[in-house]
């Protein structure tokens, strides 16, 4: 199946969820993840949610990184298909951007060598590990900038697409795990 129709039928989808469901499903996102072995790193960064597009709600995850003591980093437009990532602290001051995306006006930027677990935003995903994000890009400009051994993970409310997504390219990169509010997904 193609990603643009792929995006079609999940947007609508997620307009379907109301702010209470995504909000439950981030606290059972974030208890889904503690099956993964990803707790003796360092870095995790995090995509913050935008409401106003039904997002998976990242907070209890924040929450639950915090409470590991963990160094959580956000990123932050900075150009074309180009992103910076900064240290999230008590005194991190935010944004929002043109797209409704919380970003941190400044602070402590850490490189993209320095991160062990990317926690990627998307819309849909194949049982292949392909995602499909908003087709800008970001994402997969950011993840090729990481480490090889990074581990990428998913955060979705529906499971995986049967039908493989069928326009993937060059640059798209794979996830490594898909937690949704039923199953986690090991690519």
């Amino acid at each position: 199946m193609l990603k643009r129709e792929l995006r079609k039928k999940y947007k609508n989808l997620r307009a379907d969820i109301t702010p209470s469901q995504a909000s439950d499903f981030g606290l059972i996102l974030a208890n889904g993840l503690l099956q993964i072995p990803i707790w003796d790193f360092f870095y995790y960064h995090i995509f913050l949610s935008i409401e106003e597009k039904n997002e998976v709600d990242t907070l209890p995850l924040i929450t639950l990184l915090q409470g590991k003591d963990k160094n959580i980093v956000v990123p932050k437009v900075s150009g074309k298909n180009s992103m910076e990532n900064y240290l999230l602290t008590d005194s991190t001051p935010f944004k929002k951007s043109a797209w409704g995306v919380p970003e941190p006006v400044d602070g402590i930027e850490i490189p993209e060598s320095k991160i062990d677990v990317v926690f990627v935003p998307l819309l849909a995903f194949d049982t292949l590990g392909n995602r499909i994000g908003y087709g800008k890009g970001y994402y997969d400009t950011f993840l090729n900038k990481c480490r090889k051994e990074t581990v990428k993970i998913g955060l979705s409310f529906f499971g995986a697409e049967n039908e493989r997504i069928t326009d993937v390219n060059v640059n798209d990169v794979k996830l490594d795990y898909c937690v949704t509010p039923k199953k986690v997904y090991e690519f």
